[in-house]
């Protein structure tokens, strides 16, 4: 059982709290916030865009802390999850492992490419795991195309299209400022280009076109160059001005005896989903049945994924940093041609 020590108590620090009660391989036993009220247990303000709400909590049996400082210098906490604002992603990775801590961080690993090498660096230096909670692999649908197309059953990837499109999202202070969370391509699109990096290989070059809101992109179609001509991707991600439908993904991908489809989309008034399917070569249309599960039980199998690396002191491919800063350095590289042209 590994032990966590978890900053950031926000959304995503309680949809992670959430996750370590269900685990039998993760115990949560340390947290750190400057909010008192949070320190106290109050954490009955947090909301987010799934999941319950925040609730009031026992910290009975846990280690409060005021700072990540102070919680780095626990020798009884093995990992600190970093669940803060993404522009502090970086630096409390950094101390945390120059503190002898593995870490688990939020997406994105940073909001530059300077940050994710400098994260790269230390882990490099210190002999620390850096994993990276991109979550997205974990998913019912998203999950099983992974492990089928890795298993090589109809062949290898060679194509597809990844959509995830969004109303504005007014709940997130700062998402359209660069420096604090990074736009929608930083904090939205990086979990397709995590995905798309998983089934292909990093690309060697972008086409974009798209619309920009400030300095960052809001809303993005992408061609991607991986070398092969027999190789055809492509995405689409960002912002629609339509918040009678808040959320949706989808993608469509091609293997070489057979396609997986899958589309989901939440309106103002209900959910519609065009679940997973798998179209053979030969004509088949296979229709997977995907265990129950609800919007917690990924972030669980995540984190078994996590003690999991601790233990065995090999990443996990799904965490692993060197996708989770290609991400960001696609996004970033995506923004940039996108700006260029405008």
């Amino acid at each position: 059982m590994i032990r966590v020590g978890l900053i950031g108590i926000g959304f995503m620090g309680w949809i992670h709290t959430l996750a370590y009660r269900r685990s039998d391989q993760a115990k949560l036993v340390a947290f750190a916030s400057g909010d008192p009220k949070k320190r106290s247990g109050d954490w009955r303000g947090i909301q987010g865009n799934f999941g319950p709400p925040g609730e009031q909590i026992s910290v009975e049996g846990l280690q409060v802390f005021e700072s990540l400082d102070q919680m780095v210098r626990s020798p009884d906490i093995d990992v600190i999850d970093i669940c803060l604002p993404p522009h502090l992603h970086a630096p409390a990775a950094v101390l945390a492992m120059e503190h002898g801590k593995d870490v688990f961080i939020e997406k994105p690993l940073a909001l530059s490419a300077s940050e994710c090498q400098r994260v790269q660096e230390v882990s490099h230096k210190t002999g620390k795991l850096a994993l990276v909670a991109h979550v997205l692999p974990y998913m019912g649908p998203f999950q099983l195309a992974t492990e089928i197309a890795r298993s090589g059953k109809y062949g290898k990837p060679i194509g597809g299209y990844f959509k995830r499109v969004i109303s504005d999202p007014t709940w997130i202070p700062d998402f359209y400022d660069p420096d604090k969370v990074g736009g929608p391509l930083v904090d939205l699109h990086v979990h397709d280009l995590h995905w798309i990096q998983l089934l292909f290989g990093k690309p060697r070059g972008v086409h974009a076109v798209g619309r920009m809101q400030g300095n960052v992109a809001k809303y993005v179609h992408v061609l991607y160059d991986f070398g092969a001509p027999d190789i055809a991707v492509s995405s689409s991600s960002g912002v629609i001005d339509g918040p009678g439908r808040p959320f949706t993904h989808a993608f469509e991908l091609h293997l070489e005896d057979a396609t997986l489809h899958f589309d989901f989309a939440a309106f103002s008034d209900a959910a519609e989903t065009m679940p997973l399917k798998i179209v053979t070569r030969d004509g088949q249309v296979i229709r997977p049945e995907l265990p129950a599960a609800d919007d917690i039980d990924a972030f669980k199998a995540e984190i078994e994924d996590v003690a999991q690396s601790v233990t065995s002191r090999v990443p996990a491919p799904r965490l692993d940093l060197q996708h989770a800063a290609g991400a960001v350095e696609l996004a970033l590289k995506i923004q940039s041609q996108l700006a260029a042209n405008h």
